[in-house]
């Protein structure tokens, strides 16, 4: 149990499974099939109040930004806070979260993308974004990171920062997100019409 864990090992802890409980970590998320020889695994969830198709729509604006800190990962430019139409035309393909490729999707189920090639030196990193319906207007968000870390001094770096690096900015993505799509929720606009084309 982690109360009776010492501060730093719980905080390490939280960093790989921020939100998530036992069960969720044993679903089947895609991502498990983009990484052949995984050696890390981290997790993050929580709930959001608004339908799952509404979730998802927000997750397709991750195309457009990453919606963690802006200062930090978009140039200092700020992620849209309104759903931009056509993003949620997926594709194989597109670019995701500007170093990231689209390498599955259901929609109003998950979202799953894949470091791409050009960052191989980082290894294998697949990221998936699984909506878990509760109630009609309520779900959980469970995120999945498989990671194969190369054998490389970047590789043992990266195995000793990434959990703590990525908590940090997929925690404020995540809420973020949650505090968009429960503010569409409650406002009940045009915020489910259909995409431009």
């Amino acid at each position: 149990p982690t109360h009776l864990m010492d501060p730093i090992t719980r905080t390490r802890a939280m960093a790989r499974t921020w939100g998530s409980t036992a069960q969720e970590r044993q679903l089947d998320f895609a991502c498990d099939r983009f990484v052949a020889e995984p050696n890390d695994a981290l997790y993050r969830a929580l709930t959001v109040n608004a339908p799952p198709a509404l979730l998802f729509r927000w997750l397709c604006q991750l195309r457009t930004a990453p919606y963690s800190y802006d200062w930090i990962d978009n140039l200092g430019r700020r992620s849209p806070r309104s759903l931009t139409p056509g993003l949620d035309r997926l594709q194989v393909g597109q670019r995701i979260m500007t170093f990231f490729q689209l390498a599955a999707f259901e929609p109003d189920s998950h979202i799953t993308a894949v470091l791409d090639r050009l960052d191989a030196l980082f290894g294998d990193l697949a990221i998936t974004y699984l909506i878990v319906p509760e109630a009609d207007e309520r779900c959980r968000l469970i995120v999945k990171v498989a990671v194969a870390y190369p054998r490389t001094p970047i590789g043992a770096a990266m195995r000793g920062l990434l959990p703590a690096g990525d908590f940090v900015m997929m925690r404020k993505q995540l809420l973020t997100l949650r505090k968009l799509a429960q503010r569409d929720a409650a406002n009940r606009g045009s915020t489910l019409e259909p995409s431009a084309a």
